[in-house]
């Protein structure tokens, strides 16, 4: 099943969002970004720097963080981020829509993520807080072969958790928060099995 740009512009302007109530957890957003090339539609992801106040330290990420008060809004906070981290200016026109809103599974933290079609490649400029970034076929999300479990310490104890093997032996693979996205966006597609959704991998 090849995922093409236009499929994911009619199913996210079909679908109404849920969004988190306000409340007393730390909200952030991030930018799932898309662009459609001559071999098939590609996602970009960041791999973030090691850092020891960072929870999410060297893990594979969308762009993104924590919703500041000067920020207008969850929007405002993934358009900020994203130019901070990699310097790209988001235009709201690129925006495709919105996912669902999902909760930290092990940190009171809401994640809010918006949609962005990037019509040409730009040539970015990550900062410090990025020691890697890369665009991965959308298509290549659906091999069976990159899917399964990962054991690993974080947070003081070992977890385990459903992954993605993106960038093969030695590298980090796609787990988490930013995992949930990537699954929601493909089961809002109809090419994932909602019950093959892990929902606390956070």
């Amino acid at each position: 099943m090849l995922i093409t740009l236009e499929e994911i512009r009619l199913v996210l302007a079909d679908h109404e969002p849920q969004l988190a109530a306000a409340g007393s957890k730390q909200r952030a957003a991030v930018a799932l970004l898309l662009h459609q090339c001559r071999d098939g539609l590609q996602i970009f992801f960041i791999e973030r720097a090691s850092h020891p106040r960072d929870p999410w330290s060297g893990n594979l990420a969308f762009p993104g963080g924590r919703v500041d008060p000067e920020d207008a809004d969850e929007q405002a906070a993934a358009e900020r981020e994203t130019r901070e981290e990699v310097g790209l200016q988001l235009k709201r026109d690129w925006c495709l829509g919105r996912l669902d809103d999902i909760h930290g599974a092990y940190l009171p933290i809401q994640v809010a993520c918006f949609v962005y079609r990037i019509p040409e490649l730009p040539e970015l400029s990550p900062n410090e807080e990025v020691t890697d970034c890369f665009w991965f076929p959308c298509d290549d999300l659906l091999d069976p072969s990159r899917h399964g479990e990962i054991s690993l310490h974080w947070q003081g104890r070992m977890r385990t958790a459903r992954a993605i093997d993106l960038l093969g032996p030695g590298r980090p693979v796609l787990w988490g928060i930013t995992y949930r996205l990537v699954t929601q966006l493909l089961v809002l597609l109809g090419c994932w099995d909602r019950e093959r959704l892990q929902i606390m991998d956070d």
